[in-house]
């Protein structure tokens, strides 16, 4: 075993855990394929047929239920939800309807989020801490409230990207540069 597992945690037959992983109290792992190093908190599930890419963090708390994708470097905040079906009722099974959420690398879902199944969060986009998102996310933007709304726009490093007339922004941390042309950001 090359991965860490707190004694309380369950991992099921058939799941692949990552190299460096950390997994903390009380979670369970199903049938799902985790990358290398990523860190799931306490109390964290993880459904069958669910992938985390590399050095996904997931903190405490949080449900991630088959049709669940993550690529690299996602952090999921504490007790953030995702859901997998559109219209659940508990008396109908609708295990065929599941729908498939991806969150594209380097996202980051804040505390409490909510996100709704069938939807794709765009690279390095940034959730805040209890939004509830129903809809496609587009890279780099910043969303916030209920329902979500794009408020702006986050830079790699996760900061507040100001454009100028040009539509040209700098990092503040990184003296990355960014395009906004049409709508979108693009690293320049």
């Amino acid at each position: 075993m090359n991965f860490y597992k707190h004694e309380t945690a369950i991992i099921d037959e058939g799941a692949t855990i990552g190299e460096g992983c950390k997994i903390w109290h009380f979670s369970h792992i199903m049938q799902a394929n985790i990358g290398n190093h990523c860190n799931l908190g306490q109390n964290v599930f993880v459904g069958n047929h669910v992938t985390l890419g590399n050095r996904v963090k997931v903190q405490n708390n949080v449900s991630l239920y088959e049709g669940v994708h993550c690529e690299d470097d996602v952090f999921i905040g504490p007790s953030a939800v995702f859901t997998n079906v559109i219209n659940p009722r508990s008396f109908i099974e609708r295990k065929s309807e599941y729908q498939t959420t991806l969150v594209k690398q380097g996202t980051t879902i804040g505390a409490n989020a909510t996100i709704v199944c069938g939807i794709t969060l765009g690279r390095y986009s940034f959730i805040g801490a209890g939004a509830v998102v129903t809809k496609d996310v587009k890279d780099f933007a910043l969303i916030k409230g209920n329902p979500g709304i794009q408020s702006g726009w986050m830079s790699k490093a996760g900061n507040k990207l100001e454009f100028n007339e040009e539509g040209i922004a700098i990092c503040k941390e990184t003296q990355e540069k960014y395009k906004l042309l049409n709508g979108v950001v693009t690293e320049y």
